[in-house]
């Protein structure tokens, strides 16, 4: 069979199958190693927030590291390495501008002043605490998610849809640890940030760019609000804020130039 002239081919996903149930399954383990290791955890350290050193370290770091260990060794055993981490499924170069736009949000969103009244071992566990976040949740849902859609022969604006809008669900699970009626409103705009992020994995062709985005992000936003809740408010903790309707509008107007010409597959576009 020949290639179309400008049509890129569209690699195979080697090592096992995964069913959805089987992913959804993994997901479900996943989510509960972070929820109830964390309040185990919390609880015999006797500690429920991150506001100190000794916080984040109880509250997040250890948890959100042991759902790390847990998600590349899912990937490990099932030989995903190479779809998970890399994506041979290119997009047009102007689509950079999503990870240059979050990471020009993240820059502006940092709280430098509070930070350096909390010291340097609370900078170094809080950013590897979001760096966790960012790879763990990448690693489950823009890897081994993306790479379980791709296999059952999803076209790729599906599977755009459809990863972005499973991590975003996923995020409803916060209702039932103390996020209320907000975790709704939570999962919509993690769903759109689901989709910048994948993005963000097609252009650079590497699932670690967005991870350590996602980390940074996160990072970015927890030195603005919940971390230094004592300290004044940040004006610059609604620049991660507005960059989610300053992509989405870009997006909106571009939406059909996304994808190179001549790709066989549907558009990267959720439809």
């Amino acid at each position: 069979m020949t290639t179309a002239k400008h049509e890129v081919p569209t690699p195979a996903v080697t090592g096992r199958r995964l069913t959805y149930l089987t992913f959804a399954l993994i997901v479900v383990a996943y989510l509960a190693i972070i929820k109830i290791s964390g309040t185990l955890i919390a609880g015999w350290a006797d500690e429920d927030d991150t506001l100190t050193t000794r916080g984040v370290v109880f509250t997040m770091l250890i948890p959100l590291g042991l759902s790390v260990v847990f998600t590349y060794g899912v990937i490990a055993a099932l030989g995903w390495w190479r779809p998970v981490m890399k994506d041979d499924r290119p997009v047009n170069r102007w689509v950079w501008v999503v990870p240059a736009i979050l990471l020009g949000a993240i820059l502006l969103g940092i709280n430098y002043s509070a930070l350096s009244e909390k010291g340097w071992l609370f900078i170094v566990c809080l950013l590897i605490a979001t760096q966790f976040v960012g790879w763990g949740e990448e690693g489950m849902f823009r890897g081994i998610g993306v790479t379980v859609l791709r296999q059952h022969g999803l076209r790729e604006g599906q599977v755009a849809l459809w990863s972005s809008l499973i991590f975003g669900v996923v995020h409803l699970s916060n209702a039932f640890t103390g996020g209320g009626s907000g975790a709704i409103a939570q999962a919509a705009i993690v769903s759109i940030a689901g989709y910048f992020f994948y993005l963000t994995r097609r252009v650079s062709g590497s699932n670690a760019v967005n991870s350590v985005m996602h980390g940074l992000f996160d990072f970015s936003l927890l030195t603005g609000t919940v971390i230094l809740l004592d300290q004044q408010a940040y004006v610059g903790t609604f620049a991660p804020l507005l960059a989610y309707p300053i992509l989405v509008i870009i997006l909106l107007v571009r939406r059909k130039s996304i994808e190179p010409a001549g790709r066989a597959d549907a558009t990267a576009t959720p439809s």
